[in-house]
């Protein structure tokens, strides 16, 4: 039978994942500066199968406004080029053999305001899943009550602890949402 330790344990590291989880989500919105994290989600055709665009070349940022891809298999560039082009991240690179140079345009006004509203999205799923490991956890404390492990006392102390935890993801959801609203929307 898990005891309480172990059920914080459990919820607090759920929690710091879906904190990392939100982290890498954000990776991939840009924010008007060139970053290698913005073709994490690109997948290439590659040798018949489907691969992370990391897999058939480096990545790099040679300046501010631009990333290049230099494509390790020569045969491949058409098909990163196309998985680029074809991703909904208005990129259009151009080809001189194995490099693949990708100007990064200037976000629109417009644009950000989506970009913001994306963010959103992301932060509010973040704020569902710590939501949902505290209701798991919750229900764990209960039936260790039901099972007359704990008093009631005990069992008041321990929501209290689960919410609290609840209530530091949540913040660093919303600490996170607002740094990343502010990269968006600067100019």
């Amino acid at each position: 039978m898990a005891d309480f330790s172990e059920i914080k344990n459990d919820a607090k590291n759920r929690m710091e994942k879906t904190i990392e989880s939100l982290k890498n989500d954000f990776g991939t919105l840009r924010a008007g500066r060139a970053h290698v994290s913005l073709l994490d989600g690109i997948m290439v055709e590659a040798y018949g199968s489907m691969t992370p665009l990391a897999q058939v070349g480096t990545i790099s940022v040679p300046d501010a406004r631009t990333l290049s891809v230099s494509v390790w298999d020569r045969s491949l560039a058409k098909a990163v080029e196309k998985a680029i082009m074809e991703s909904d991240l208005g990129l259009n690179p151009s080809s001189d053999g194995q490099l693949i140079r990708i100007p990064v345009p200037p976000l629109s006004e417009e644009r950000r305001r989506e970009l913001s509203k994306v963010a959103g999205k992301y932060a509010e799923n973040a704020k569902v899943a710590v939501r949902n490991i505290r209701r798991d956890a919750l229900d764990e404390v209960k039936k260790l009550k039901k099972d007359n492990q704990i008093s009631e006392d005990e069992e008041k102390r321990f929501e209290n602890e689960i919410q609290k935890l609840t209530d530091e993801a949540t913040k660093k959801a919303d600490d996170l949402l607002a740094q990343k609203e502010k990269d968006i929307l600067q100019v």
